[in-house]
């Protein structure tokens, strides 16, 4: 089974979270963000995981702390469940309209971390439960940056942050679940490592 438990505990939050990329596709989320919690919810949902959650944060200062650390665990936990990488098919790529709001996420499951982070050259307005569009950017950079994973993301059409933000996770659960399918029997390198 390709799953992970990862705990990080930094003076600013608290959170314990476990993934299983082969389902089932259900879990326990509570980050004390509720919109966040929305947003893992759809993980959960498009991208067909196990995703159990339990975090804890300085929400007094802020939401940038939890969100980023959540993030940075999850990307841990991703890491740790694909293990070897053998047999993945690497890559992702997924649309996902939230009405006017039109969002295309790109991934490479490469070792190599790097965000391609669009949606702030569209001038995104407004934020959904305290949550906004660079606090998914912090979000998608911690996870980035601990998965090894290069990620690209385009807001096509939409400025209003509620659906560009849903309609980045539901792209990123999708994107996520084609590139961790076990499509082969090798390594998807021709170096031979990720």
């Amino acid at each position: 089974m390709r799953q992970a438990k990862i705990e990080r505990v930094t003076q600013e939050t608290d959170v314990s979270l476990e993934i299983g990329l082969d389902g089932p596709p259900a879990g326990e989320i509570d980050s004390g963000l509720p919109f966040l919690d929305h947003m893992l919810a759809q993980l959960v949902r498009h991208g067909r995981f196990l995703l159990n959650v339990k975090a804890a944060g300085d929400l007094q200062v802020d939401v940038h702390h939890l969100v980023e650390d959540v993030g940075i665990t999850l990307g841990m936990a991703f890491k740790k469940a694909l293990a070897s990488h053998v047999g993945i098919e690497r890559y992702g790529s997924a649309f996902a309209p939230m009405d006017e709001t039109l969002v295309h996420l790109v991934l490479d499951v490469s070792g190599r971390p790097y965000l391609a982070f669009a949606p702030e050259d569209l001038q995104v307005i407004g934020e959904a439960g305290g949550v906004n569009v660079y606090h998914l950017r912090e979000f998608l950079r911690g996870f980035t940056n601990h998965a090894g994973v290069t990620m690209h993301l385009r807001v096509l059409a939409g400025r209003e942050a509620h659906h560009v933000i849903e309609a980045s996770f539901k792209a990123l659960a999708r994107a996520l679940y084609a590139a961790t399918r076990i499509t082969r029997e090798d390594l998807p390198s021709s170096k031979g490592i990720i």
